[in-house]
């Protein structure tokens, strides 16, 4: 899986959302896995920040170095670049209430 960017320019529904979204998702060449954490980003991206995101997807094999500058120790990891702060997720997305808190879409659930 080559590095490759996503963006969509359509009019985003009236919400508490940046002008745009910059993630970066950070894979190690095309495993099932990593498939599946960019088939999860991309449909809560669509879902929830239509037109005012971009994905740019990082294949460590074929980039090593940029994991340093996002200090990744694990793959597939999500780095939400803006709006500040920089935020990140690890794994395959697939718990979308989780990524939602983590990218700060949704406040976390308050128990009790």
């Amino acid at each position: 899986m080559k590095a490759k960017t996503v963006k969509r320019a359509a009019a985003a529904p009236k919400r508490r959302v940046a002008k745009l979204w910059q993630l970066r998702l950070y894979v190690m060449d095309s495993t099932p896995k990593s498939v599946e954490a960019f088939t999860n980003l991309k449909q809560i991206c669509e879902t929830h920040l239509k037109g005012s995101y971009s994905i740019t997807v990082i294949d460590l094999l074929k980039q090593p170095q940029l994991a340093k500058g996002d200090q990744i120790l694990a793959i597939p990891t999500v780095v939400r670049k803006l709006p500040s702060p920089v935020r990140m997720i690890i794994g395959n997305l697939s718990d979308t209430e989780r990524v939602l808190v983590g990218l700060d879409l949704r406040p976390a659930k308050k128990s009790g």
